[in-house]
């Protein structure tokens, strides 16, 4: 099955194990970013706060540290586009003080759906299935969320949740300050509205877009799930692209996502303190509100 994202991604996914054909992607909703600009130069210049972020995250740890513990699950985390497992080693360490067991994706830098990548990701969430005997969570920071997206459609036996962190996964393929760096790498270029709509369309399992209206590198319209689906939600962080998987709020959110029982799946709560910190955009209202 060929998918293509936002991001300029195109692979093709030929799985042997799932025979069904995928279902007609629906028609792009009127406000799904697709007339989206990318971000500004100001807000470019703002990714130099990326190291602040980091600062921030070792100050708060002690706060963090009261959060409720996970369970232990597998959760597989894909670095973004032209980053390896390093950059998500704070991340992953923040999970493992959570009680939880990540992983890297073990593909070494993030290049786009080179020859076997696919096939790898696919392979590394049936092993660690098979290790810890049950679901695992992925989590995918830019580039890495169209991975963990995709995983998701194809295996949602194996996929307990899905987590992005400024992720394009709807939008037009330019609406990125990234796009010119992706095909320099990757030698791809945006495919057709097909398949962009194919990418569009969420997961069967409970999916979150954590986005920023910050960011300086993915328009943020390019990173929300529409309304109409109950098992999906959109969290608004301020932060950072390419601070996003240390910023403390991002992942105060993350791990609040991955302790979520999926069969009792709730979207996230801005009662109460959290309403300093945080915004939804899954709610018709606040869709219609925002956009």
């Amino acid at each position: 099955m060929p998918i293509s994202s936002p991001s300029g991604v195109s692979v093709r996914m030929n799985s042997t194990r799932h025979s069904s054909q995928p279902a007609p992607a629906a028609p792009p909703d009127p406000d799904d970013g697709l007339h989206t600009v990318p971000p500004g130069l100001w807000l470019m210049m703002l990714e130099a706060r990326a190291p602040w972020e980091a600062m921030a995250l070792a100050a708060v740890s002690p706060w963090l540290s009261r959060m409720p513990s996970g369970d232990g699950h597998a959760v597989l985390v894909f670095p973004g586009l032209g980053a390896n497992d390093m950059s998500t080693l704070a991340l992953r360490r923040f999970l493992k003080r959570h009680r939880y067991t990540p992983y890297g994706w073990g593909q070494g830098f993030n290049l786009g759906p080179r020859e076997g990548v696919i096939e790898g990701c696919r392979a590394r969430i049936e092993a660690l299935h098979r290790k810890h005997q049950g679901k695992v969570s992925v989590v995918g920071w830019s580039l890495g969320g169209i991975y963990a997206r995709e995983m998701a459609k194809e295996m949602p036996d194996l996929v307990r949740c899905v987590v992005t962190l400024g992720t394009p996964f709807t939008g037009h393929p330019k609406a990125t300050n990234a796009w010119r760096f992706y095909q320099l790498v990757s030698g791809q270029h945006p495919h057709d509205e097909a398949l962009l709509a194919q990418v569009r369309q969420p997961p069967p399992v409970p999916t979150t877009s954590i986005y920023s209206k910050t960011d300086g590198v993915v328009a943020w319209q390019c990173s929300i799930n529409p309304a109409r689906h109950t098992h999906t939600e959109n969290i608004e962080v301020h932060a950072s692209h390419l601070g996003m998987g240390m910023n403390p709020m991002a992942l105060y959110a993350l791990v609040d996502r991955l302790r979520q029982d999926p069969q009792h799946w709730q979207r996230f709560d801005v009662q109460g303190a959290r309403r300093w910190f945080f915004r939804v955009a899954h709610q018709p209202e606040a869709v219609t509100r925002w956009y």
